[in-house]
């Protein structure tokens, strides 16, 4: 039974990282190739809507679909109410939406934002269509077929966003590459997952299934405002080249922590679930995922923090040279994203909902206090925020997680620390090896290089065993 669910687990986390890094890789790239041929503000005028489409997408799903994951005796009238009930909202929502466009351009001063604000808001719409068909698929483990319709949506609208922006569309090329890509996706899926709604909607279902996803409903509001309220507050206070600076800083920032999390939760979440009921056996797996995750993502996350003017410098160009500092202290921030994200995750398995919105609550209020003082400064002062807001979220999340499960402060701390001291140790190694040279190509060839052997190095010196594991599935491979 073990070894069966080990299985289900490495292909799961297998399938989860082709979907997205397939999906967040392309898109990536376009990005990037995007940012090369439009101007700072251009790409500011779509952050300013980030809040906006957030707070949209997180009451379209409102906590359903890891209700519909999360419970262990869902019926085919479960899929179907949630099905509707995400299309009525979806509805709303854009309605309120597209009314409420022209003041959100004036709320920005920004004219263009009314037209753009109504076309981007048809995605609401569109991902509503798709959100119980995934949910299925995640219920099943079958992260392959959500990497195929993911991953031809997104060759097929990136070509297209390419496109548009070689032959200056500018904004216009990243909000059709996105609808085009939903659009896609919804589709394939469809045909993929082979489930139709059934013509029930259950009010029973409902109410029981809200129990526990309004509670997820209410943490994602406070959490999705949170991660777009910085943009909504810069591009205020500030100016829309700032909210480029740092929507590309954000963006790059939280790409390679966010997505190898997301992997790893999406895949181990339904597995977790199933061993719920049994805290001796879901701690141990929770302190297994946490050292492999933070084994992986400390070291990536330090490493961009060191790299970050050199890359971009040779990726962006010159003229996003502000955003290399921002990306270097986001780094740092997202470092302990895997930490959040998987103490967060036990909450939801273990079913208790309430402790995670009186999480989001506390922690929410503290990041508000935070904002405040910092946006009287600098852009600098506002990511350092960021920072030390991510600690002050360990710190409450695990005060909750240890009410559920066999775990505490300590034994996380002990459990990180000696991945932490490596990863320290490799930052300033990385760091003094690029100031011995002077060229951009040359700091990250001899910075990356830098990075990766003091940090293998030292693993394979103290026989850490997430390396080792790594090590011996690598050759395994290789054998087969």
């Amino acid at each position: 039974m073990v070894d069966s669910l080990k299985k289900q687990a490495v292909k799961g986390v297998v399938w989860s990282a082709v979907e997205r890094f397939s999906v967040q890789g392309i898109q990536f790239v376009l990005s990037i190739v995007i940012a090369r041929l439009v101007a700072p503000s251009e790409y500011g005028l779509i952050a300013m809507l980030g809040i906006f489409m957030a707070i949209a997408q997180t009451f379209i799903d409102s906590g359903f679909s890891n209700a519909l994951v999360q419970k262990k005796d869902r019926t085919e009238v479960d899929f179907s109410t949630v099905f509707y009930f995400n299309i009525v909202v979806a509805l709303l929502v854009y309605l309120i939406l597209y009314f409420s466009a022209p003041y959100i351009a004036l709320f920005y001063k920004e004219p263009l934002l009314d037209i753009i604000t109504k076309w981007v808001g048809v995605n609401i719409i569109i991902s509503a269509f798709s959100i119980v068909q995934r949910a299925k698929l995640t219920i099943q483990l079958d992260f392959k077929t959500q990497a195929k319709a993911s991953l031809i949506s997104v060759v097929a609208s990136g070509v297209l966003g390419i496109f548009l922006a070689y032959y200056g569309y500018g904004v216009w090329a990243l909000v059709t590459q996105a609808l085009l890509n939903n659009l896609l996706d919804t589709l394939l899926l469809w045909l993929f997952a082979h489930w139709m709604p059934k013509w029930k909607f259950s009010y029973q279902s409902f109410k029981q299934l809200f129990s526990f996803g309004s509670k997820l409903l209410l943490s994602g509001l406070l959490h999705s405002v949170y991660l777009n309220l910085y943009t909504l507050v810069i591009g205020r206070k500030y100016s829309a080249t700032d909210v480029g600076y740092y929507n590309r800083s954000y963006s790059i920032a939280q790409y390679p922590s966010v997505n190898i999390v997301m992997i790893i939760s999406r895949a181990i979440y339904p597995l977790q679930c199933e061993m719920q009921d049994d805290d001796e056996r879901l701690t141990r797996s929770f302190i297994q995922y946490l050292r492999m995750s933070c084994y992986i993502i400390f070291p990536l996350m330090m490493g961009l923090a060191v790299l970050a003017k050199p890359l971009v410098l040779l990726l962006l160009t010159e003229r996003w040279l502000p955003a290399a500092k921002l990306i270097s202290i986001l780094s740092i921030a997202y470092m302990w994203y895997p930490v959040m994200v998987i103490n967060n995750q036990i909450l939801n398995v273990k079913g208790r909902s309430d402790y995670f919105l009186k999480a989001e609550i506390v922690k929410k209020v503290l990041a508000v206090l935070i904002l405040v003082i910092t946006m009287q400064y600098s852009l600098t002062w506002l990511c350092l925020g960021i920072v030390f807001y991510n600690i002050l979220d360990i710190i409450i999340i695990i005060y909750f997680v240890k009410k559920v499960i066999l775990t505490s402060y300590l034994s996380q701390i002990k459990s990180l620390f000696p991945i932490f001291f490596i990863t320290m140790v490799m930052g300033i190694g990385g760091t003094l090896s690029i100031s011995l040279v002077n060229t951009t190509i040359l700091q990250i060839l001899l910075g990356g290089s830098a990075c990766i052997g003091i940090y293998l190095g030292i693993s394979c010196l103290f026989h850490v065993k997430e390396f080792t594991y790594l090590v011996s599935q690598i050759k395994l491979l290789f054998a087969k």
